[in-house]
């Protein structure tokens, strides 16, 4: 691994000033179980950053509550505490089911959905089901705050919108009502320890037994997470059926051509995409 500097600052305005000075040459590691694999990646002789900030001590990002109708998620919160969170099983149960699938145990019990989301890799498995709650990501800096819609702050794989002097310290969104109805499933290559080859998160609100809303965001199925809307049309104002289901999953995986073009993975995605899509709206449906 290569060498760098280290620091544990003891507040989340100390971690804000050193990343105001130093931002361009440092990296934050909160849970690590990102950073750290890439860090021993980096080749021999090959430049890496020259501090590592280690957030993962900030009482400012930890924590899950509610206020008023909205869910804030401290971005230091582990995959274990989402999970076993009675407030997001309550209200957000896709997301605590999308945490249960990180990893392992003991990924879990130190890999931060801060940092799931900040790694902003296709196959995160937080950022579907977050997508679909149209949640929004807290950015703060010494400047202040800001605020934007979560699907809005990827700009490429492994590459967010955040400035050198920024650190997310909270995801927050609108708690499901009780007659909403949502999953998320996941395609990995075992049952545990395994990344995303995909997923799908969905959201479903029904109205007289007729969908009135829809939200599908799949995962690993374009470079950067999105809901899929023509997908999302074709159920809208439609009884749910095992039918209807199946073509969403169709229009999904035509719409994941459309936006990621054809290559060599496409004859396998195309038909496994469409088949988690159904799968999801049934489950969701299911309860």
């Amino acid at each position: 691994m290569i060498p760098f500097n280290f620091i544990r600052p003891a507040s989340l305005a100390e971690a804000l000033d050193f990343l105001a000075e130093n931002g361009e040459r440092t990296e934050i590691i909160a849970g690590g179980t990102d950073l750290l694999v890439e860090l021993r990646g980096i080749p021999a002789g090959k430049k890496g950053p020259k501090w590592v900030v280690d957030i993962s001590g900030l009482p400012e990002l930890k924590g899950i509550r509610e206020e008023g109708e909205e869910i804030i998620v401290g971005s230091g919160s582990t995959h274990w505490e989402v999970h076993t969170s009675e407030l997001i099983r309550e209200t957000a149960p896709l997301l605590a089911a999308a945490s249960a699938t990180v990893g392992a145990a003991q990924h879990r019990n130190i890999a931060t959905i801060g940092g799931n989301i900040m790694n902003a890799s296709p196959a995160a498995d937080t950022v579907p089901a977050l997508i679909a709650l149209e949640a929004s990501a807290v950015l703060r800096s010494r400047e202040g705050e800001r605020v934007r819609p979560l699907s809005g702050i990827f700009v490429k794989p492994y590459q967010t919108d955040a400035a050198p002097g920024e650190i997310l310290t909270a995801v927050r969104f609108r708690r499901l009502p009780a007659e909403a109805k949502s999953a998320f499933v996941k395609l990995g290559r075992r049952n545990a320890l395994a990344i995303s080859r995909m997923n799908a998160a969905v959201v479903l609100f029904l109205r007289d037994g007729v969908i009135s809303e829809a939200r599908i965001a799949p995962g690993s199925a374009t470079p950067m997470p999105e809901r899929f809307a023509a997908a999302e049309k074709i159920l809208i104002g439609q009884k749910p059926s095992e039918e209807l289901f199946r073509a969403a999953g169709a229009a999904v995986a035509a719409e994941m051509v459309d936006r990621s073009g054809r290559r060599w993975s496409t004859p396998y995605k195309e038909p496994v995409i469409a088949a988690l899509t159904a799968r999801a709206l049934r489950e969701a449906l299911a309860g």
